[in-house]
């Protein structure tokens, strides 16, 4: 990457407005640039000089430009599995899963508009649906190690891969069904969801009838 980077332009800054400085600032610019210019039109560079930084800046904040539809995913992540460890152990493993979910795709009003262009770019451009298999695995992988540690087994077994992927796929069918419904409720089509595939995770846990 720092080989990459010796060469960066000089910075542009536009007249009566900051650079942008926030990692939100530089994914909003991103996300309008790539809505309205087609993803694989826009540079790093483009973005770069839309919030008047220099690459240098701009991959501190992304590791590449694929990466920057994704936002803080790695902090998200983080936070959902302290979320499903904070829960209460007497809480049924699906139900569990299904309320750490929910909660990790709240998204505030505010944010609720770039978060549908963001899901947008994820779901149809095809170089971002490739990149999307690595960000998939490492949202699994939370979901496994989640289920290995109540059932008692080991994370890369049978069980645990399946209810991750089973908790992938009503995910992305959820997200299928906000995108194409301007007035539908993100939480609650979740929400539907998890309660449709519980059959699918009516587990016996250990010490649990």
């Amino acid at each position: 990457m720092s080989e990459l980077l010796a060469g960066e332009p000089a910075r542009v800054t536009r007249i009566g407005r900051q650079p942008a400085t926030t990692h939100a600032d530089i994914s909003h610019t991103g996300l309008r640039l790539f809505i309205d210019r087609g993803f694989d039109r826009v540079t790093v560079d483009d973005i770069a000089a839309a919030c008047g930084i220099g690459r240098r800046t701009f991959f501190r904040y992304f590791p590449s430009k694929n990466d920057l539809p994704w936002g803080q995913f790695d902090e998200m992540l983080a936070g959902m599995r302290e979320h499903l460890a904070s829960l209460p152990r007497s809480l049924p493993l699906r139900d569990a899963l299904r309320i750490a979910i929910v909660v990790f795709n709240h998204i505030p009003d505010n944010e609720l508009q770039y978060h549908r262009e963001r899901m947008t770019l994820l779901l149809t451009v095809p170089s971002l649906v490739a990149h999307s298999t690595i960000r998939y695995a490492s949202w699994r992988q939370v979901i496994a190690d989640f289920v290995a540690e109540r059932l008692g087994v080991s994370a890369s077994g049978l069980v645990p891969q399946t209810i991750a992927f089973v908790c992938l796929g009503v995910s992305i069918a959820a997200y299928e069904q906000w995108l194409a419904h301007d007035d539908a409720s993100l939480s609650d089509l979740l929400d539907q969801g998890f309660l449709a595939a519980r059959d699918l995770m009516l587990l016996d846990e250990p010490g649990r009838t």
